[in-house]
């Protein structure tokens, strides 16, 4: 059993068959959407999230904290969010450019890791403005919903979501481009005496 805090190489945890059971969620909910059942797809989305909480108290508390379960969690997070995007562009509730302008930067930073791999780099941590930016969008795209599933509340949620959906579109991009600069840094140091990741970051 690992100390708390520490990261595990363990696969078969409670915490990570909560994130498998969340991933297998993503194309149920992508279909209500199509179909136009958003009351049913709001459903399974709190379900994901009340299993989101669930696994990382588990894992906190149970000491099941894992590198497969680190990387599980932020997939789900943003499977749910590209289903969502994408069922809504599908009938035309939000607009293609939305989609494309938020899988444009999710495109760049994979380049950006392979480049950074090249570079003998890892991936670099993930900006506090990116994680706001997604956290815009993760409430957005469920608000625009509401607005869908109940008409009678779509005069609120509607604005409200679509002020979430534009921050979290701005912080995301932000991120990004907080990301590329310091990817851009640290691919111009001369291969023979790279310092660490954190050094350089922290000029």
């Amino acid at each position: 059993m690992t100390e708390q805090g520490e990261v595990s190489g363990r696969v078969l945890t409670v915490p990570n068959v909560l994130s498998f059971i969340r991933l297998a969620l993503v194309p149920v909910f992508l279909v209500l959407i199509i179909a136009g059942e958003d009351r049913l797809a709001l459903v399974v989305l709190v379900v994901s999230s009340v299993s989101d909480y669930l696994d990382g108290v588990i894992a906190r508390r149970f000491r099941q904290i894992s590198r497969l379960g680190q990387l599980l969690d932020p997939a789900a997070d943003r499977a749910f969010i590209f289903a969502a995007l994408i069922g809504l562009a599908i009938r035309e509730v939000v607009p293609w450019w939305l989609v494309a302008v938020i899988v444009a930067r999710d495109l760049m930073l994979v380049v950006l890791g392979v480049v950074l791999a090249n570079h003998g780099f890892g991936p670099l941590p993930v900006h506090h403005l990116g994680k706001a930016g997604t956290l815009c969008l993760f409430y957005a795209l469920p608000i625009i919903m509401i607005g869908q599933a109940f008409p009678d509340a779509a005069a609120v949620a509607d604005p409200i979501g679509w002020a979430f959906a534009l921050w979290g579109v701005f912080l995301y991009w932000w991120g990004g481009v907080i990301y590329a600069t310091q990817a851009v840094r640290l691919t111009r140091i001369p291969r023979d005496g790279q310092p660490p990741v954190s050094a350089t970051l922290d000029r």
